[in-house]
């Protein structure tokens, strides 16, 4: 799981490099405005949230086959879930 969180993190540092090298490239030009550094801004969160969704979902995927295997199968079947009783009152307690 460790390399899905480095290899999202190299991801969303070349997203922010790139979005430095297009804003080092306006203000050289002369094009840099306020405008330019909320587009960029943007794309950046944009971009970053989806590699942050992609990364969890991929850690949650490993981390449940991890699980299974420790059970000793391939797939887990529908009795490898664990039912815990709730409280209609709220409390937290059975």
């Amino acid at each position: 799981m460790a390399s899905s969180a480095d290899s999202a993190r190299g991801r969303l540092t070349e997203v922010v490099a790139a979005a430095v090298e297009v804003a080092a490239e306006a203000g050289k030009s002369g094009v840099y405005t306020a405008e330019t550094a909320r587009a960029l801004t943007a794309m950046v969160g944009k971009i970053g949230a989806r590699i942050s969704d992609a990364a969890e979902t991929h850690g949650f995927a490993s981390g449940w086959q991890e699980a299974v295997a420790h059970l000793g199968r391939a797939h887990p079947g529908p009795d490898d879930a664990q039912a815990l009783p709730t409280c209609r009152d709220g409390n937290d307690e059975p």
